[in-house]
């Protein structure tokens, strides 16, 4: 069972809260933050309002991501708690390329073996190979690509699809392989 704090040397991971609306608000935004992600950008503390209460209010594995010194959400991480146990996270800009995602991945990780999880996929736009560095860091493995026509933004991406598996299992997530008809697998991620 998902416990409320996770830890790391510089970081705490807690359960969003309602006090967090204004600080979710300035990531969601932000437009640079918000190019890869499935949705356009916050247009007001409302918006950021409502995406609390349909994306991350009673969720099992949707943290705020904080630094230690301080309580205030620069981001969040989390996996849903579907068949897919999709990864999914974003940082404010300001926070980039300082390894924070990837010590946070690695400590929900940690949480979610001990919890029975038996693995987790994550997807990124073939576009942000940053994202895909970051799977790889925190110990993912490139699987496979598929285009996918992207809503609401409509237009198609090239999704590469990464797994971990904790259960010592060989096994790849086929979903999206099989429900798209473009698939393939990339020789050179």
């Amino acid at each position: 069972m998902a416990t409320e704090k996770i830890q790391t040397d510089r970081l705490l991971l807690r359960k969003f809260e309602e006090q967090d609306i204004e600080s979710l608000y300035f990531l969601l935004k932000d437009e640079k933050v918000n190019e890869f992600l499935p949705w356009f950008p916050a247009q007001s503390l409302q918006d950021a309002a409502e995406f609390y209460e349909t994306r991350i209010k009673g969720e099992r594995y949707f943290y705020a991501i904080c630094q230690k010194e301080e309580e205030r959400a620069i981001g969040y991480i989390k996996v849903s708690f579907d068949d897919s146990y999709d990864l999914g996270y974003a940082l404010l800009k300001e926070f980039w390329g300082q390894g924070m995602v990837t010590e946070a991945g690695k400590a929900l990780f940690s949480r979610l073996k001990e919890d029975g999880i038996p693995y987790v996929t994550a997807t990124h736009d073939k576009n942000n190979p940053r994202s895909g560095k970051v799977m790889q860091k925190i110990g993912m493995k490139y699987c496979y690509s598929y285009e996918e026509r992207w809503m609401p933004k409509d237009f198609f991406v090239v999704f590469r699809m990464y797994q971990i598996n904790f259960d010592g299992q060989e096994r790849v997530y086929k979903k999206y392989w099989e429900t798209y008809k473009e698939h393939f697998v990339e020789g050179d991620v």
